[in-house]
Formats: structure tokens, C-alpha cells, sequence
């Protein structure tokens, strides 16, 4: 899971810009508007603290990321490795203003504007199934072959590592169709359908382990290139939960959000970070209180888990690049990896924020939100330890809560019972647990000996819950067509219904700090109880219910139109290394210099 931090705006604020695009395309002036949404902000992380070898091993890193690019826009459409060739010839400045947008969404669609198209020739909305599925093939049409299916060809074919193929195109591609099936689908394995990618990521991984001198990243690169290959992860993500080096890197098939029909199928994506060890060191206290939240959840005892699966590692770290899902729309700010609950269960999941990304949207984004949605009290509330505070404990409690449930006499989980309406009810079973479980350590911070791990005054108390009112704000941009942004809807009018946000006649909001402690009890044990029973009818029923923006909402969202979505993230230090020119991989397109609005939008970096 990953925590976006996103501010998009939602589509009804935007309906002129992308009416009629499939047929004739933005206009180089549409375009700079929707570009204009994402503030430049480069990024510099000083690596002085770095050994030769790991130096000589980041550039390796920083190349195999650039590779994930490519494997990620395959797997968001297949017509986009192609469309980026073509737009990388166009010189003319509309061609400029095209491309730069295009990378930023990594695809054609307009991932802030519920994935309306931008480019002329393309499908009006991303398909629902990105490339994960046959083009022609239905939703009902992949239930009734899987229907069909033995027990273990389901579990390939709902796997994290499979594409759906036709067997006519599986033959083409791959040559290893059984053309003898009766079946007229395949499940093919990540590690055929991405072969000559995966194989140059694993040879720079390779090299980057011959490289480093630290034993625990050495190991992760190895076994992780050879999962590129094997397409089995496991020994790699238990590598990966061990790793405790200098250099961070995450880089795989981990998130399941663009599989929009099922949450099945893991995309790919990189992050290639450098560990802030005082930090992390800091930040590690709290996770020494995970079974003690767990045990005190605001749920039937009978669905907590006795005993949590191992402590929650945190990596509190500066990014240098990101790729593939990592970065394409709202750049992510945190992540709780990794996804496959055998690991999970044995290695528990880590969390790692990236504080320079965070620091950069809470000076970008989030304040001036709150400067205009938030009353002039509350204003002084709002800060940056809170912000990065909540977004751990975000991190922290998508660790605990039910992950294994049994329905009737089946033993599943909750992802698979609530299928696609899982991301959301997750995104915010985190966001409010993150809450309860704070205001609980805060309450029995002396018992504890929390020492000076958290603030527990009150006027800390007071800056969690309006921080996070302005940071719903940022959220709510994101499109209800997110399932950040279906989550916070869901919260946020939850919230007002229960008196925990107040509404004011200017427009603005504040927190009554009391209702919200109760509310925020009441939603958790909510949330936690459709996970622990798999109830897909009442997540169905709270999301369509509260899962809307209502007119004093519409109302507040239409006064940040022309405030910074998020950031577009420039990534210096990686540049300097391995200029994306010479790298293996998708080479980086520059960044239009010439445009309407980006000397404006310099200013806000």
C-alpha cells in the first residue's frame, strides 16, 4: 500500500478542458494548464556519506529504475510504447507540451481528471483492466473462464505475477500456447511477458550487488534479479525485509491499483532512496507498539490478532528516483510493502517514507490548501510533524487489523472478499486507524514510556486532527475515481455528519477535537469490522452512501483551482549520476522550458 498524499483535482472542476480530447486532443494552451498543476521541484539528496562501492552501485540502481518505465506504460496500455515513440519525435511545441504531459501520466490519460484522454487517437478513459486483460475481453467474461478453471489455474490467473492473454496471442508472443487448449485464455507469467526488459533490469542488478559492500543489499539485488526471471518473489520480498544498508531500494511488482476490475494484478515500480539513519532510528520506537494497539482496537476481540507477525520495520529516507507506478500522476509519499501476505505473516510489512517528497508537497500543496479552507485558528495548527506523523502511523496500521478472515468454512482475506472496493476501504481503515492509534499512544504516553518519542500535550493533540481536516482537502482533489480519494470522501463526510468537522458560513472548516476522538473511534470499528467478515455488501453500501462530494464540498474544492495539485518531481542528483541519455532504459524527456505559467509555477517549489 502507498500513501500518494494526492491533490487532484476532481473532474467536474476541469469539464472544459477535456470535453471533446479523444477525437482532437488538448491544445498545447489545455495542456499547460493541466501541466501547470504539478509545481517542479528538483530534488537533491547529498551523498557524501556514501562508500565508492555504493556510489559505483546507485548509478546500476538508477539505470534499472529507468528500465521499469518502460515495463510500467506496457502495462497501463499496450498502444504506449509505441504513442511515446511518436511523441518523442515531434519537435513543434505542441509535441513538446504533449510529451511533457505524457510522461507525467506515464500514459495518454489524464490521471488527475478520472483518466480522461489528452492525446488524439487513443481510448477516451484508461481501460479498466490497464493491459493486464485481453483489449475485448469483459469483466463477466474473465469471471466465467475463471468459473471454469481448477482450483490452482485460479490462483495463477488472479496471481500478482500473471497477464490475462488471449491463447492466439500468447502463441505470437511467446510461442509456448498450448494450441491444443480448450481453454481460449492464458495466464502468462510476468517474467515471459516482460522478458527482454527484466532481463537488463537483472543484469544491472547484478552489477550493483557485485558493487555495494553491504551484505543485506547485496543480497536482495541477487535474489531479486533472479525473481525477474523466475518470476517467483518470495525469497526476494523476505531478502527485501532484511535489508538494512545505506542505500534503500525498492524495485518490483508490488501495487495492484491500476488492475481497476480487481485490484489483482501488481504493477511495476522502483524507488531508489538513501536511508536517514537518525530519523529512522527515532521513528522505530513506535513500532514497538503495534501489539499493543492491535490488542486494543476498537473491534470484537475475537477479530484482532493475538499475535502480530513480526515488528514493522521503518525507513524514514530522501528519494533520489522514482519509476514505473513510484511515479506517474501524484507522487507518492509513503509505502507499506510488501503485498504478499505470506510475507507479511512471517516478516511482518515496512514502511518507508520519503521525507524530502513529503517535505516538498506540505510546502507546495498542503499549506496553501489550508490557508483557504481552514478558519484563522485553525490555520495555526497545521504543521509538518504532524503531517509526517500521520502518514507513518498510516504506514504503520495497514500492518495490523485483519488480513487473514474466514468467511463461512473458507479460510481468505479481506482483499479478496471485497475485490475492487478493497483499495478504498483500506486507504481509509489506514487513515483512521493511523488516528486511533495515535490519540491512543498520546492517552497512555506515561505508561508507556514514550518519553519524547510523540508529542501527547494537548495542543499536539489539537494539531493531528486539523492537519489532517486540511490534509483531507488535498486528498479530496484526487477524484473519486481514486481510491485515496473514494476513502477520504467517505471519511471526510462521515466526519461531518458526526460534528467532528465544522463547516463555517465563509466557506472554511474546523476540528471540535472531542466529536472527533468518538468518530474516529466509531469509523475505525467500522472499517475493521467489513475487513474482519469480508462484507462486501456493506462496503458497497458505506462507499456509494458516503463515498460522494456534496455541495459544501464541491463548493470548497472549486476556491483551489488554481492552487498546485502536487509536485512534478526533478530529480537532480539522478541525473548527475546517470544522465537518463546515456542510461539503459526510457530515456527522460526534457521538461518544455518555453510553456505559459512556468515561470509562476518555479516560484512554488
Amino acid at each position: 500500500m502507498r500513501v500518494r498524499c494526492w491533490v487532484a483535482l476532481i473532474l467536474f472542476l476541469v469539464p472544459s478542458v477535456l470535453e471533446a480530447q479523444s477525437r482532437t486532443g488538448a491544445s498545447q494552451m489545455q495542456l499547460e494548464q493541466m501541466a501547470n498543476r504539478f509545481a517542479p521541484t528538483p530534488l537533491r539528496v547529498g551523498l557524501s556519506s556514501l562508500s565508492p562501492g555504493d556510489r559505483q552501485a546507485l548509478v546500476k540502481l538508477i539505470q534499472a529504475a529507468r528500465i521499469i518505465d518502460e515495463i510500467f506504460m506496457k502495462q497501463l496500455w499496450s498502444g504506449n510504447p509505441t504513442l511515446y515513440q511518436h511523441l518523442q519525435k515531434d519537435t513543434s511545441s505542441l509535441g513538446e507540451a504533449r510529451l511533457h504531459y505524457f510522461w507525467i501520466n506515464k500514459g495518454p490519460w489524464s490521471e488527475i481528471d478520472e483518466y480522461k484522454a489528452f492525446l488524439p487517437g487513443v481510448p477516451g478513459r484508461k481501460p479498466l483492466g490497464a493491459n493486464f486483460y485481453p483489449e475485448k475481453m469483459t469483466k463477466q467474461e474473465f469471471e466465467r473462464w475463471l468459473d471454469g478453471l481448477s482450483p490452482i489455474e485460479q490462483e495463477n490467473a488472479k496471481g500478482f505475477f500473471t497477464v490475462i492473454r488471449d491463447k492466439a496471442q500468447a502463441s505470437k508472443l511467446h510461442g509456448n500456447a498450448d494450441e491444443n487448449s480448450a481453454t481460449p485464455f492464458l495466464a502468462v507469467p510476468y517474467s515471459d511477458e516482460y522478458k527482454d526488459e527484466l532481463t537488463r533490469a537483472a543484469s544491472l542488478l547484478r552489477e550493483a550487488a557485485g558493487l555495494t559492500e553491504n551484505d543485506s543489499l547485496k543480497k536482495f539485488l541477487e535474489t531479486r534479479a533472479a525473481a525477474f526471471l523466475s518470476n517467483d518473489y518470495y525469497e526476494s520480498d523476505m531478502a527485501w525485509m532484511e535489508l538494512d544498508a545505506p542505500l534503500d531500494i525498492t524495485i518490483g511488482p508490488y501495487e495492484t491499483y491500476n488492475d481497476e476490475w480487481f485490484g489483482y494484478k501488481a504493477a511495476f515500480e522502483a524507488y531508489v532512496n538513501l536511508r536517514d539513519e537518525q530519523e529512522s532510528a527515532k521513528l522505530a520506537v513506535l513500532a514497538k507498539y503495534l501489539q499493543e494497539i492491535e490488542n486494543n482496537l476498537p473491534i470484537d476481540p475475537q477479530y484482532r490478532n493475538s499475535k502480530l507477525g513480526a515488528a514493522a520495520p521503518i525507513r524514514v529516507v530522501d528519494e533520489i528516483i522514482s519509476a514505473g507506478d513510484g511515479a506517474h500522476g501524484v507522487q507518492t509519499a509513503a509505502y507499506n510493502l510488501p503485498n504478499d501476505d505470506r510475507v507479511v505473516q512471517q516478516k511482518g510489512s515496512k514502511r518507508v517514507m520519503l521525507k524530502n517528497v513529503q517535505e516538498a508537497k506540505f510546502r507546495a500543496v498542503l499549506l496553501p490548501i489550508a490557508r483557504r479552507t481552514l478558519s484563522r485558528n485553525a490555520m495555526l495548527d497545521v504543521n509538518f510533524d504532524s503531517f509526517f506523523t500521520h502518514i507513518l502511523a498510516h504506514e504503520l496500521t495497514h500492518g495490523i487489523g485483519p488480513h487473514q478472515i474466514k468467511v463461512g468454512d473458507r479460510e481468505t482475506n479481506p482483499r479478496f472478499e471485497l475485490k475492487e472496493l478493497y483499495s478504498a476501504i483500506e486507504e481509509a481503515k489506514a487513515d483512521v486507524t493511523g488516528l486511533f492509534a495515535l490519540q491512543y499512544l498520546m492517552d497512555h504516553s506515561k505508561e508507556l514510556k514514550l518519553g519524547n518519542t510523540l508529542p501527547t500535550d494537548e495542543a499536539a493533540q489539537r494539531q493531528l486532527y486539523v492537519t489532517f481536516l486540511a490534509s483531507s482537502f488535498r486528498e479530496l482533489r484526487f477524484g473519486l475515481h481514486d481510491a485515496h480519494g473514494k476513502g477520504m470522501a467517505m471519511q471526510f463526510n462521515y466526519l461531518m455528519d458526526k460534528g467532528a468537522f465544522v463547516p463555517h458560513g465563509d466557506g472554511t472548516f474546523s476540528v471540535d477535537e472531542n466529536k472527533a476522538k468518538n468518530a474516529v473511534r466509531e469509523l475505525d470499528h467500522d472499517l475493521l469490522t467489513i475487513e474482519a467478515e469480508g462484507d462486501y455488501a456493506a462496503a458497497k453500501k458505506m462507499l456509494d452512501e458516503l463515498g460522494v462530494v456534496r455541495p459544501i464540498l464541491k463548493r470548497a474544492l472549486a476556491r483551489l483551482q488554481d492552487l498546485p495539485t502536487d509536485i512534478e518531481p526533478i530529480f537532480v542528483t539522478a541525473e548527475e549520476l546517470a544522465p537518463s541519455t546515456s542510461a539503459q532504459g526510457v530515456v527522460t524527456p526534457p521538461r518544455p522550458e518555453n510553456r505559459k505559467g512556468s515561470k509562476s509555477r518555479s516560484t512554488r517549489r
